[in-house]
């Protein structure tokens, strides 16, 4: 399953280390329905990601409070994109596994 999305880069409100951005509430209701009884721990699904030049493999994770899965955005992506928070962001996601 290959996904586009834009969103806005926020830090995690329990670890203000932790860089995140949110998948649209549509995709990732989407998500949810399609992957049912495929999820990881706390509901996490792998994932190929790509921003800009940099693709990596990680995990989306669903955000009990909004509903929407939320990407972790490691320092080398950060950097090597010149992301920093509040930054508007355009993803390319491969959800793994379909």
């Amino acid at each position: 399953m290959n996904i586009e999305f834009e969103g806005t880069v926020h830090r995690w409100r329990n670890n203000e280390g932790i860089f995140l951005v949110s998948l649209p509430k549509d995709l990732s209701d989407e998500i949810k329905e399609i992957s049912e009884g495929m999820t990881n721990g706390w509901g996490s699904l792998k994932v190929e990601a790509r921003l800009g030049s940099v693709v990596w493999r990680t995990s989306i994770f669903p955000d009990s409070k909004t509903g929407c899965f939320d990407l972790p955005l490691k320092s080398e992506v950060r950097k090597k994109n010149n992301i920093d928070e509040g930054s508007a962001v355009k993803v390319q996601l491969d959800v793994l596994g379909f």
